[in-house]
């Protein structure tokens, strides 16, 4: 496993009681002392810090985006299971100290575990025979049976091993964390706010966090044979065990992030690394996305007009860029009595109509049985489910082809592609392994490019660099014609709208579906404005949730109030 390495002496935290009469944690702010009341482990750190040297650290039960403005950050904030993070300032480094303040920090056991350890397999039989959802339970059941925290009475000897209440915690905690959860990384994977954790050899796990960006974290592995032992652990535990044989795994964590291994020194001269891609437990709005800046009320109403009308639609970007953040909350667009198709590689897109068939790509690894099932499977079986819509993952080889059969068809199709412009884009659907028809192409409505670009002030943002509407393929000069919607200004963080009252899509397509003439076509800018107003409005009103959206955008339907 590896070592926690925090940047101030460890030495320094225990659990003696304050002397009486001294102040608790003096200077630190109220919600903090009253936490740290309640989780001694949190009381012992905050003792423990050399607030001399980097001041009192600030509280936030809750993390804003606006924090990630702050020039110095000292801070703690409340994770799951009871875990807060310290966000500690490096001022040698570009990157701050990301530390879990967990229940372990400053308690030895002393060989203790050995002890424990053997009682449980003593139980391993009751413990192996209970369902996945219960385990947790039956480990902390067992513990129980094991361990006590009560004073030994002089009239009659407990069996038990006696511990203090502060090692209690400490061992419940490990066990859960070691043996149901994935040891060191389960407090990070707990974390709503971070997007990526990294391991790229020896040295700190980094993490990109949501709000503070790249960080790195006091989880630090210090030997080749450490970090080997942990990385093919971690393939046990999550049933896809990595070898010589078999360096490269790519897998699925039990809470659904994606988790990419490389194991040994043979093909990675840093050593064996991994990589995580965290899980949204629920997606962004798409009223967030308006609200970080990603995308405006026009562009969305554009797109909510574009995706009702069942057009095909293509999220491009590079990694990272945003793409199934961005195809996730445009789900919510979609008819709510829709009956919804998703299929992925690793199942990361969320939807939130009840009628959804959700298919994933079955991957037949060594020493597996059975016949693998990959996405031109998958999505040639969707055709013949019936569905209004069918989303895809990531179109990356032939499945591709199948997709604009599909839209051939009158299929509404949306997915994300990897490719950072237009013209990239029909290239690579043009070609091989692809092999798009580019006759095929213009049954594409729309392509929205997604980036993570350098904004006015320097910070990295999330924009969306263009909305294209395909129009038409010209055989005779072999060349595609598509207009700009819409696109980012770099100079000042804005989006223009060239296409209004001169779009292809809103005139000629959606207007004709929704029965106006060609006199007075352009009252289409009327519905989009609308409906731009009505984004404007729901975004006021502070609706945190995607499902939440979804119902109240359902409702609003049924009232008659979105036409």
């Amino acid at each position: 496993m590896p070592e926690l390495v925090i940047p101030f002496a460890q030495e320094a935290i225990h659990y003696r009681p304050a002397k009486k009469g001294t102040p608790f944690l003096p200077g630190f702010p109220q919600e903090l002392r009253e936490a740290a009341q309640e989780k001694a482990y949190l009381a012992a750190y905050l003792n423990a810090l050399p607030v001399n040297e980097i001041g009192i650290p600030a509280y936030y039960p809750k993390l804003e985006r606006s924090l990630g403005k702050l020039a110095r950050r000292n801070l703690i904030y409340p994770v799951k299971n009871g875990i807060f993070v310290h966000i500690y300032p490096d001022e040698l480094s570009e990157r701050d100290f990301y530390i879990v303040i967990e229940p372990t920090l400053g308690i030895h056991l002393n060989g203790l575990e050995r002890d424990i350890e053997l009682k449980l397999l003593e139980m391993a039989e009751e413990i192996g025979q209970a369902e996945a959802d219960d385990r947790g339970q039956v480990f902390l059941d067992s513990l129980d049976k094991i361990l006590t925290a009560e004073r030994p009475s002089h009239k009659r000897k407990s069996k038990k091993i006696h511990v203090t209440k502060a090692e209690l915690e400490a061992i419940r905690y490990t066990t859960l964390r070691d043996k149901v959860g994935v040891g060191a990384l389960d407090p990070l994977l707990g974390d709503p706010y971070i997007e990526d954790i990294s391991c790229s050899g020896l040295g700190s796990i980094f993490l990109e966090h949501k709000i503070f960006k790249s960080l790195k974290t006091s989880i630090v592995f210090t030997s080749h044979d450490e970090l080997d032992a942990f990385v093919v652990w971690l393939g046990e535990r999550i049933k896809q065990p990595v070898t010589l044989r078999n360096p490269i795994v790519d897998a699925v964590l039990p809470d659904g992030s994606r988790i990419n291994i490389v194991y040994g020194r043979d093909i990675t001269k840093r050593g064996s690394n991994f990589t995580i891609r965290k899980f949204a437990e629920e997606p962004l709005n798409i009223l967030k996305l308006i609200e970080f800046g990603s995308i405006n009320s026009m562009m969305a109403a554009y797109l909510w007009m574009a995706i009702e009308d069942d057009l095909n639609l293509f999220v491009s970007g590079e990694t990272a860029s945003g793409k199934t953040t961005l195809l996730n909350a445009l789900t919510t667009f979609i008819k709510p009595d829709a009956k919804v198709v998703s299929i992925e590689d690793t199942p990361e897109l969320q939807v939130p109509q009840e009628n959804w068939l959700r298919e994933v790509v079955k991957h037949m690894g060594a020493g597996k049985t059975g016949a693998s099932v990959d996405m031109f499977d998958l999505l040639k079986a969707a055709l013949r489910q019936r569905p209004d819509r069918i989303l895809i993952g990531e179109i990356r080889g032939v499945e591709g082809n199948i997709a604009f059969q599909a839209m051939q068809t009158g299929h509404g199709v949306m997915a994300t592609f990897h490719a950072s412009s237009v013209e990239k884009l029909i290239q690579r659907l043009t070609g091989n392994p692809i092999d798009v028809p580019k006759t095929y192409i213009p049954n594409l409505d729309l392509v929205v490019i997604q980036m993570a670009v350098r904004g006015p002030n320097g910070g990295l943002l999330r924009r969306i660099l263009s909305i294209n509407e395909i129009v038409d393929y010209d055989p005779n000069s072999n060349s595609f014609s598509f207009v700009t919607a819409f696109r980012w200004r770099p100079d000042n963080d804005t989006f223009e709208f060239p296409a209004y009252m001169n779009s292809f899509l809103l005139e000629e397509k959606i207007a004709r579906m929704r029965g106006y003439t060609e006199m007075n076509k352009r009252k289409i800018y009327d519905d989009l404005n609308k409906r731009a107003r009505i984004l404007e409005k729901l975004k006021g009103q502070n609706i945190e949730g995607f499902k939440e959206l979804f119902q109240l955008m359902t409702e609003a339907r049924r009232q008659g109030l979105i036409d």
